[in-house]
């Protein structure tokens, strides 16, 4: 049974699920907006479709549908540890319904596009950092490291967010988006590293100094405001970039913060920053 989704909004999107019986989704902490009253919510260390077995009933570590014992017991550790060194969330919320059409809103920090990405068990997707909002259950949630040379240079971290299995992944990110295969453009694209947010299997995936350690170099990366890298994405597949990186939207609400404020000459902000008519 396909999860039914309803991507609702322009350049601030949200994820409208309607939820069947047996059909389980889970998503991160802070990405759940609001449901309908037969929706249960329930929190687990892991995701569904993960190798581990229930604390409670089995012993494990996490709230998997298998790999009882002391295999799953580690297999959760190791997950959990995963992600924790990689700064994401520390559990998943699992959304499900005993009966009806359960109504499910979910949408990602950020304000942005979505993507609704329908997994069939032989592709694997990779997304940057925190560009996961929600997935069901037969997709696998699991971290993948680009490696410390791609992820030092690129100043986004190498910390990636890797998916496999069957069902509907759901992504976001900051501004639009725009789809793209670099096998439609000589099969290499250059960009913002901030502005990659997902690509498939059939696409390779590095960092790469802007110009030379020169003169023009130095100008370009200094002036240029791409700083000293860009992301390459080489190959025949499916890649997804986005219109606002999330450094230059922390950069423009840090210049921004207190604009009202000096506009008035009134340092207070709020209620006492306004017209004293």
């Amino acid at each position: 049974m396909t999860l039914e989704v309803q991507l609702v909004g322009s350049t601030t999107q949200m994820a409208i699920v309607r939820l069947q019986p047996r059909q389980v989704v889970y998503s991160e902490a802070g990405k759940f907006l609001f449901s309908s009253g037969d929706v249960l919510m329930e929190t687990k260390l892991t995701a569904p479709s993960a190798p581990v077995a229930s604390p409670l009933s089995q012993g494990g570590f996490g709230g998997g549908n298998g790999g009882a014992g002391l295999g799953g017991l580690l297999r959760g550790a190791m997950d959990v540890g995963k992600r924790m060194m990689a700064g994401e969330s520390f559990a998943f919320t699992h959304f499900s319904t005993r009966g009806g059409d359960g109504l499910l809103a979910l949408a990602g920090v950020l304000p942005g596009e979505m993507r609704a990405i329908e997994m069939d068990g032989r592709t694997t997707w990779f997304a940057e950092k925190d560009a996961f909002v929600a997935a069901e259950a037969g997709v696998h949630f699991d971290i993948a490291f680009s490696g410390l040379r791609q992820g030092f240079a690129g100043g986004e971290g190498f910390v990636l967010e890797k998916f496999t299995g069957v069902g509907t992944l759901l992504i976001g990110g900051a501004g639009d988006f725009i789809d793209i295969n670099p096998a439609d453009y000589g099969g290499r694209l250059r960009v913002d590293t901030g502005c990659v947010v997902a690509w498939d299997q059939g696409i390779r995936y590095d960092v790469q100094r802007v110009g030379n350690l020169n003169r023009q170099g130095a100008m370009t990366a200094l002036f240029g405001g791409e700083g000293f890298s860009l992301a390459t994405l080489e190959g025949n597949g499916r890649v997804i970039l986005q219109s606002v990186t999330i450094d230059g939207l922390a950069k423009a609400l840090e210049k921004n913060a207190g604009a009202g404020d000096r506009k008035t000459g009134i340092g207070m902000g709020g209620l006492f920053s306004g017209s004293s008519d």
